[in-house]
């Protein structure tokens, strides 16, 4: 973003980009709060203090996103519900979208709901890998993935509903093996299939509101976005 702020804290539409992401999370329901803080955490943490529902959890070494997660066990260790994961960075998710994977979650009686999207624009995004009956198998990392499944066009938006006790026990299976030498997110919901829970990938939610901003172009972008739907309401 060519700036010291943290990106979640840049601007769209006159708002934090993360303040989106903790305004859609509360129109679908949701109750608590914990946004996972590392590069530059005290200035995330001023600017959302006014926020009295929003705890934080500190991950000092950035690991990847299934590390991230793993900074929450302690706050979340009593808690037996669902939970959503959500990146911080994109603004243009819906409440309604995000209230349909936790529907979903409790109405299937899964483990773990993936929110996926269809799009052919994919490069740099997760591939959804399903078997010839269509259920879930596995999530492939773009520099992970064979030339096959480099062509699936339903990918991994980032967005999940888990049962939390399930989620942390998978938690603790993770293996940084793979290329970035990190810890994925993206594993967990392979690791609770092989332990013989079900998963769902679900394409509840569009392309658009996957975006997840990187570069001021792309900040541009969502804020038009943000701008016709304000326009639209």
């Amino acid at each position: 973003m060519k700036s010291e702020l943290p990106k979640v804290m840049h601007l769209a539409c006159g708002r934090p980009m993360v303040e989106h992401v903790l305004a859609a999370t509360r129109s679908a329901g949701v109750k608590r709060l914990v946004v996972v803080v590392g590069y530059q955490a005290e200035m995330v943490r001023d600017g959302l203090v006014r926020h009295r529902d929003v705890e934080f959890a500190l991950q000092t070494e950035q690991k990847g996103t299934g590390h991230a997660v793993m900074m929450c066990a302690e706050q979340l260790a009593n808690h037996d519900g669902p939970v959503l994961i959500l990146a911080g960075d994109t603004p243009l998710l819906r409440g309604e979208s995000l209230d349909a994977l936790l529907a979903e979650l409790r109405d299937q009686q899964t483990a773990c709901v993936i929110g996926t999207a269809i799009t052919e624009n994919n490069f740099g995004l997760g591939r959804v890998v399903r078997s010839s009956a269509g259920d879930f198998v596995r999530i492939v990392e773009q520099k992970e993935t064979t030339p096959e499944e480099a062509a699936i066009r339903e990918i991994n938006t980032g967005c999940y509903a888990f049962e939390s006790r399930l989620l942390f026990q998978a938690l603790t299976q993770i293996r940084p093996n793979n290329s970035q030498g990190e810890y994925y997110l993206t594993d967990v919901p392979a690791i609770l299939k092989a332990s013989g829970h079900r998963v769902i990938a679900s394409p509840k939610l569009t392309i658009e509101e996957a975006l997840g901003v990187n570069t001021p172009e792309q900040l541009a972008d969502v804020e038009s976005i943000l701008r016709d739907r304000s326009l639209k309401s």
